[in-house]
């Protein structure tokens, strides 16, 4: 870790690369979707005021109200001022489907060089500095999938490679097919973590320490369960509606877990991200803010550390799977 020298905040490599991202990935799911495009073009602009200038997207996002339509609104705060573009670290994504075509989706080498084109023309930009792979596409051998990737690369319009939602030994076929082609590989993977949902420790965790990839968390509050679910009025509550299946199951953690929060004196959220940038071989925690009193508050976990103790009694709250495999489950 290092503080940037324009902010003051911190910074971190992303994996093995020399690249460096701000302490907070910008998530933009809500984009469009939750949050319109003004309110979406204020929290892009305070966010980088405030040293967030990772920016993480998708070609899906939008979704149902229209995929490619988050791109869309990143593309047009870009063109608002032509010099926010060389101040942040762009990252996107490629695998869904975008259409009805039967080859608009997927890792083929056809669809990574059309969706690259079709963000590149959303995102109103010449290169994406990581693209990453959204999902494992297990009918796309990996040949493939570097061969296109290789030839964005050597175009200029793509600088480095991610993988997101692939498991331990994807990650392994990833960067051992990658140093076949004396190709860098990838240099993150973007997984789901946070103390609701610690599955990565077993296997993914353990792939990116030796390869040398950072994992960007994605979810760190789980859908809000982890921001003071039980104890929020229920105005504010409604915010974590879609996770009500996981407040319920874990409804006693969660209530241990506020009640150790109170006695810190701080909230929720505050701990759980904290929680989440603490831990080891973590690059950047998406956050994915919908309002921009939302991003006023991400930003104030920045300014929390956890002592050892309150680590302990986090992982007594939530346990986790047990460390890494297989030791986690066997002798």
């Amino acid at each position: 870790m290092m503080p940037d020298p324009t902010t003051g905040s911190e910074v971190r490599r992303l994996g093995r690369s020399a690249l460096r991202v701000s302490p907070y990935g910008l998530g933009t799911t809500n984009f469009g979707v939750h949050t319109d495009e003004p309110t979406s073009h204020q929290i892009l602009s305070e966010a980088l005021e405030a040293g967030i200038y990772f920016i993480d997207t998708a070609d899906a996002y939008g979704y149902a109200k229209g995929r490619g339509r988050t791109e869309e609104i990143i593309g047009r705060w870009l063109a608002e001022d032509p010099g926010r573009r060389e101040r942040i670290v762009l990252a996107t994504k490629v695998y869904s489907e975008m259409s009805s075509d039967p080859n608009d989706r997927g890792l083929s080498a056809f669809h990574i060089k059309r969706a690259c084109e079709a963000s590149l023309r959303r995102l109103q930009t010449d290169h994406i500095d990581l693209y990453q792979l959204h999902h494992v596409d297990r009918d796309a051998p990996w040949q493939e999938v570097w061969q296109a990737l290789e030839q964005l690369i050597r175009e200029g319009k793509i600088t480095y490679v991610g993988t997101s939602n692939h498991a331990g030994w994807h990650i392994a076929r990833a960067c051992e097919s990658a140093a076949a082609r004396h190709l860098l590989g990838p240099i993150s993977e973007q997984s789901v973590y946070n103390l609701l949902q610690r599955q990565v420790e077993l296997e993914v965790l353990p792939a990116c320490a030796h390869y040398g990839l950072g994992l960007v968390p994605y979810s760190p509050l789980c859908g809000g369960a982890l921001a003071g679910a039980i104890a929020q009025p229920e105005g504010a509550r409604r915010a974590t509606s879609g996770r009500q299946q996981w407040i319920e199951e874990h409804r006693e953690a969660l209530s241990s877990f506020e009640a150790l929060c109170a006695d810190l004196g701080q909230r929720p959220a505050d701990v759980a991200l904290c929680w989440v940038r603490q831990q080891p071989g973590i690059a950047a925690p998406i956050i994915g803010p919908r309002t921009p009193e939302q991003l006023a508050g991400n930003l104030r976990a920045l300014e929390l550390r956890l002592d050892e103790a309150t680590l302990t009694r986090l992982d007594e709250i939530f346990p986790g799977p047990g460390g890494p495999a297989p030791e986690a489950y066997a002798w």
